[in-house]
């Protein structure tokens, strides 16, 4: 599987972005994907995703209510779209997908197999 991230930028605080992953290689079904992002000097953190056995998306408490994530199974893509950004969301922002994941793993990123290149949000205050 490939993943392909786009759609970083600068923005101000307060305002809105939207990323997309693009997944190619090989049938998306049955994978789990997610959002990652890591800012400077701190680990890698989840963002949030959706399991493939489960409609509903999964979030990082950080970002609930901010930040609304769609997966679109035809055509293999993954969408962030950020909203009420703050100076502490900029990160480098990264696309993620596996399969055979347990629910308790969905926050650790080695546990994801396969890895966009990341995009780099900047938000200024």
């Amino acid at each position: 599987v490939q993943l392909q991230a786009f759609g970083g930028g600068l923005v101000q605080a307060g305002g809105s972005l939207r990323l997309s992953c693009a997944a190619s290689g090989r049938t998306l079904r049955g994978y789990t994907l997610a959002w990652f992002r890591q800012a400077t000097g701190k680990e890698r953190e989840l963002v949030g995703g959706f399991r493939w056995t489960n409609s509903n998306p999964f979030y990082a408490d950080s970002v609930k209510g901010r930040f609304t994530i769609s997966r679109d199974n035809t055509k293999s893509t993954l969408d962030l779209q950020m909203n009420s950004l703050q100076p502490e969301d900029t990160a480098v922002y990264y696309c993620a997908a596996t399969v055979g994941i347990i629910q308790s793993n969905l926050g650790v990123p080695s546990s994801y197999h396969y890895w966009g290149q990341g995009t780099l949000v900047t938000v200024s205050s």
